[in-house]
């Protein structure tokens, strides 16, 4: 099986939940299941311009072939007024304004579709839905297309645009349920073969430091929120919650902060913001903190609530994040909350009940061992990319 990977970013310095499923997805492809996988990408690191970064041309990464394009263009800054316009009311927009906003949000990348379409993969898997390379290419290339949405509720969702890159699609494959229920509720794909898979989750890999250490607080007892620092993400959000929370309770506890920053965070004795650190860092600092949080309400599967539970970690989530408030239900292994009283509430309810972390904590590790270990995951995916293959073209393109 010779599998194309097509994502607007590519590489272990990319931390993005859909760019790291893909390479997660393609790495494992190559070394459980023996395919032979290449993946389309642009020279971009950064997914807010675009900018061309890394050199362009082909490499290997762990076993997968890596074909780097330089972008035609990046974000046009024309693109923020017509986003302001348009997310007021997506299903307004006109066709052709939310074509203008794809070409405008970038990275506009013609040579790497030309070389997708030379290529000869038997299944093109595109990840995620919302920039140019998924728009342009699904139902445009020779062969099978795989759509990896990684969709959240977010205005974009509704453009008109991005109904034909959904029904061009000649598979999809989800992250959860609710990922799933919610692209059906917007587009009509309920007749294209699907999967809801997930991603599997590594191992712990510390590098034996004590977290406290690793963050130079020293034995202080601390919270955690591993991803992107952004206000997007529910970062800002957070830190203010934690804020007010620490002037109704005083004390010991930090907030660590742990990803690559895109917000500013106001400058607090009890918050750390780390920026991006190595895997042994992330891992050793999640290992030591009470309770993992994860603050964003624009997941489609959230990594970072699995690793928690990989560590034993109970989890809170945000209450308007459909997937990350699945993943607690179904497990029992974390808690949700709407609003700050119920952050409070469930953040000292926590913090004063040993038992009940743990309890948590190990409820949501048998949940990960249960369904999200790679050796089985990976099989399933294998599988439903060869009946992909079987199958065979069956959508003609239409923008």
């Amino acid at each position: 099986m010779k599998v194309a990977f097509v994502t607007p970013r590519y590489g272990p310095e990319v931390m993005g939940g859909a760019e790291t499923a893909a390479r997660q997805l393609a790495e494992h492809l190559v070394a459980d299941c023996g395919a032979e996988v290449e993946v389309f990408s642009t020279c971009a690191l950064d997914h807010v311009t675009w900018e061309d970064v890394l050199e362009p041309g082909d490499s290997e990464l762990n076993g997968v072939t890596v074909h780097r394009f330089a972008s035609d263009a990046g974000r046009n800054p024309d693109f923020y007024g017509l986003d302001g316009k348009l997310r007021l009311a997506p299903r307004e927009a006109t066709r052709r304004e939310s074509q203008r906003w794809v070409e405008l949000n970038g990275p506009v990348t013609n040579r790497l579709l030309a070389a997708l379409s030379e290529s000869d993969a038997q299944v093109a898997a595109f990840y995620p839905y919302l920039y140019y390379p998924s728009v342009k290419g699904i139902g445009h290339v020779p062969m099978p297309g795989v759509l990896h949405p990684a969709a959240h509720d977010e205005p974009a969702l509704y453009l008109p645009i991005f109904r034909g890159t959904y029904t061009n699609a000649d598979a999809i494959c989800y992250h959860t349920i609710a990922e799933r229920r919610l692209v059906q509720r917007i587009h009509p794909v309920a007749d294209r073969p699907q999967i809801v898979l997930g991603l599997g989750v590594s191992d712990p890999a510390g590098n034996g430091r004590r977290g406290g250490a690793v963050l130079g607080i020293g034995e202080r007892p601390y919270v955690v929120s591993v991803g992107r620092v952004d206000s997007h993400k529910g970062s800002v959000m957070l830190a203010s919650f934690f804020a007010t929370y620490k002037e109704r309770h005083p004390g010991p506890l930090c907030l660590a902060l742990v990803g690559p920053v895109s917000a500013e965070i106001p400058e607090h004795p009890d918050i750390v913001v780390t920026g991006i650190l190595d895997e042994g860092d992330k891992w050793d600092v999640v290992r030591d903190a009470k309770v993992s949080i994860s603050p964003s309400a624009l997941e489609s599967f959230s990594l970072v609530v699995l690793e928690a539970w990989q560590e034993s970690l109970p989890v809170m989530v945000n209450a308007a994040c459909d997937p990350t408030r699945e993943h607690c239900e179904r497990s029992g292994g974390g808690m949700w909350f709407g609003s700050y009283r119920e952050f409070e509430a469930i953040l000292e309810r926590l913090l004063d009940d040993d038992d009940l972390r743990h309890v948590l904590g190990r409820r949501g590790r048998a949940y990960v061992d249960r369904h999200y270990q790679w050796p089985v995951l990976i099989r399933r995916y294998a599988e439903f990319l060869g009946q992909v293959i079987d199958r065979g073209r069956g959508t003609t393109g239409v923008l």
